[in-house]
């Protein structure tokens, strides 16, 4: 088996951290590391981490004593990482049991370099009420259009590309990360279109500030992939006519291969 690195900030999460670090112990791969990093939490977030960690070896939790935002926080985290391969999960989100096992032997027989997996939706309470597909493949061109890798679900192999960090330069961190992977053309990422995870869905979580993140894919496109200005404009249009489509009306999305 290989050594995953898993890599979890939290600010502030005592709500959920506790089911997103067990849904990682129940995992059947059993070769991982869980590093965590308590971005200046206010509440029991770090005290939660450390009770894991002094039951279960494999769970290291980083204190930062000021607030680093989620892209510092994981590079914090990745500047730790032991693993061959490195998965992200965030604190309110779980894993389903298989997770690790099914995308990492699908990884290994396939010589994936970056690999994704469709995802459910739960609401705060942990109820599941809609599935996000995925496709069998995307390549960078593809992916501009609109991010399908979820970073519950996203495993990138250091033996390929190396130990890689996220920008700090935007609130896109993780769709920056796959365009970094993607670039060159070299690599195509692959999907896995059963459901390895469960993403939550609640009031005040930064995702969910639909026209933030619209700017923040704006400034993507520009500051940080360098598009001129009217490719840029041909891929955020794409971006926010895909992400209509697949938020209001998710059974056309399906229909005419938006949402898979």
């Amino acid at each position: 088996m290989c050594l995953v690195t898993i890599i979890m900030p939290v600010h502030n999460g005592e709500k959920f951290i506790a089911q997103s670090i067990e849904s990682v112990i129940v995992q059947s791969y059993k070769d991982w590391e869980l590093v965590i990093v308590d971005d200046a939490s206010s509440d029991k977030s770090y005290e939660i981490s450390l009770g894991y960690a002094s039951i279960d070896s494999r769970i290291q939790v980083i204190k930062s004593e000021i607030n680093l935002k989620v892209a510092r926080a994981r590079n914090l985290a990745l500047s730790k990482a032991k693993g061959r391969f490195i998965a992200f999960l965030d604190s309110d989100d779980v894993w389903l049991p298989t997770k690790l096992d099914k995308q990492i032997k699908y990884m290994l027989a396939n010589n994936v370099v970056l690999s994704y997996a469709a995802y459910y939706k739960m609401d705060e309470s942990g109820k599941i009420f809609d599935v996000v597909g995925v496709p069998l493949e995307t390549n960078y061109k593809t992916l501009l259009k609109t991010c399908v890798i979820g970073c519950l679900t996203a495993v990138y192999d250091t033996k390929f590309i190396g130990l890689l960090e996220m920008s700090e330069m935007t609130k896109r961190e993780d769709f920056a990360l796959w365009l970094d992977i993607l670039r060159s053309g070299e690599y195509v990422a692959c999907g896995i279109q059963e459901p390895l995870g469960k993403y939550r869905v609640y009031s005040g979580q930064s995702s969910g500030r639909k026209a933030s993140m619209a700017l923040e894919n704006w400034k993507l496109y520009r500051k940080i992939e360098g598009l001129g200005f009217f490719v840029a404009t041909y891929y955020f249009i794409n971006y926010l006519v895909r992400g209509v489509m697949r938020t209001k009306f998710p059974a056309l999305a399906r229909f005419i291969g938006i949402l898979d």
